[in-house]
């Protein structure tokens, strides 16, 4: 009888239960690129797909498999594939699984990057429409038969507006569309998007899993239910080799890992596996304190706007409470236009003036003038994103010194 243990005790205990060598803790590190076989049947049988085993670290290394097992653990799926970045994962997603002819449904919110390689895909030929993907009937109204993927955040990044995680789930299983989810703002501790009928969950590990801003990293996981037997693109030489609940993700390592070589270093692994350890501590007290922040910032006469699920005004606050552990520590805060947000950012002296988020720190941008500022006045209206708006990554600091740090700036 296997023993359900926590989310924390888990994630600390899962490299050390998977036996390493020397009886060390944590997964060792990793660096040979290439790897030594006495039998060369077995180096074919692992090109062949035939049996696991290392061949070139472009497309697998222990290091980042026992980070993979982990993730894979944390967001109760099949199995998962790491990669350099997050936008390195999307992009290989994309690129394993569609081709020229089909379309793509995606929310208008999605972070700009990623609406930004969207883009891309589009000016290369791919169809791809953008909705308010709060309301599953947005995304039922552009569901062809050509629709091969809708592809949603659980909490937009910057303006925080939650999708209609359940009913979008619900959407794709009925037409048996690729569900992907981009885990990143809640992360897996808060949310599980396979409890939403997702097909594949990406994850930023540069974030809040990873933690502490020391390592790029993303990850893709596939939840096991989506039936990739009856998906038209996976390639007929796969379909010989593997299982086929393992098809999708066989695809993307060979085709978007390998061929594109998004990979992840086992250096970065090891620090992300590390981080990871202290998701659950570190999102409990972010989440505390950002929840004590948005309720200051609602109340104060020079903020126009807070952007952030857990406060009631919150468009979709109540979908969050059901969907989501905790709110999050992403926020964002609309300034009375007569404050400079420049000038106001200087006066912060705890609060770093950086990019990224799900740090240990709290940081502070201001958005369109910096990751919103390429696409422009109309599309940043478009997506909810006022030009005063400044976005809010909250950290884990003490929080009256935190407050104290916006009070002296606001005063």
């Amino acid at each position: 009888m296997t023993t359900k243990r926590g989310f924390t005790t888990t994630i600390l205990h899962a490299d050390r239960l998977g036996k390493p060598e020397h009886g060390s803790l944590h997964k060792p590190i990793h660096t040979s690129v290439t790897y030594g076989h006495e039998d060369v049947q077995d180096l074919v049988d692992i090109f062949q797909n035939k049996k696991k085993g290392y061949a070139y670290s472009r497309q697998g290394n222990p290091t980042v498999t026992a980070l993979e097992h982990k993730v894979t653990n944390m967001e109760k799926g099949l199995s998962s594939i790491a990669f350099s970045t997050g936008m390195a994962a999307i992009s290989a997603t994309v690129m394993a699984l569609i081709k020229h002819g089909d379309h793509i449904v995606a929310s208008s919110f999605l972070f700009g990057n990623s609406r930004s390689i969207f883009q891309t895909y589009i000016d290369l030929g791919l169809d791809i429409t953008f909705v308010d993907a709060t309301d599953v009937e947005n995304v039922r109204n552009e569901v062809r038969a050509n629709t091969k993927m809708v592809f949603v955040e659980t909490i937009a990044n910057p303006a925080t507006q939650v999708a209609d995680l359940q009913g979008i789930g619900e959407l794709c299983t009925q037409k048996g569309i690729i569900y992907v989810v981009d885990n990143t703002m809640t992360s897996p501790y808060l949310f599980n998007p396979i409890d939403v009928k997702a097909s594949l969950v990406i994850n930023s590990l540069t974030k809040y899993i990873g933690g502490h801003g020391d390592a790029l990293g993303g990850c893709v996981t596939d939840t096991g239910l989506f039936n990739w037997s009856n998906y038209p693109n996976i390639f007929e030489t796969f379909k010989k080799q593997v299982k086929p609940e393992t098809l999708g993700l066989t695809q993307i390592r060979k085709k978007g890992l390998r061929d594109a070589g998004g990979t992840l270093s086992p250096e970065a692994a090891h620090t992300i596996a590390v981080g990871a350890e202290t998701l659950a501590l570190r999102l409990e007290r972010a989440c505390n304190n950002a929840l004590a922040l948005a309720q200051y910032f609602e109340s104060h006469p020079m903020i126009k706007n807070v952007f952030y699920p857990g406060i009631k005004s919150h468009k979709q606050h109540e979908r969050a409470g059901k969907l989501f552990k905790k709110f999050g520590g992403l926020m964002s805060i609309e300034l009375d236009e007569s404050i400079d947000c420049l000038a106001f950012l200087n006066k912060l002296k705890l609060v770093v003036k950086s990019s990224n988020l799900g740090d240990t720190r709290t940081l502070a941008i201001p958005v369109a003038q910096t990751i919103f500022f390429e696409l422009g006045a109309d599309k940043r209206a478009e997506m909810g994103i006022p030009e005063t708006m400044i976005r809010l990554s909250v950290g884990i600091e003490d929080l009256e010194d935190l407050m104290a740090d916006f009070k002296e700036a606001l005063g």
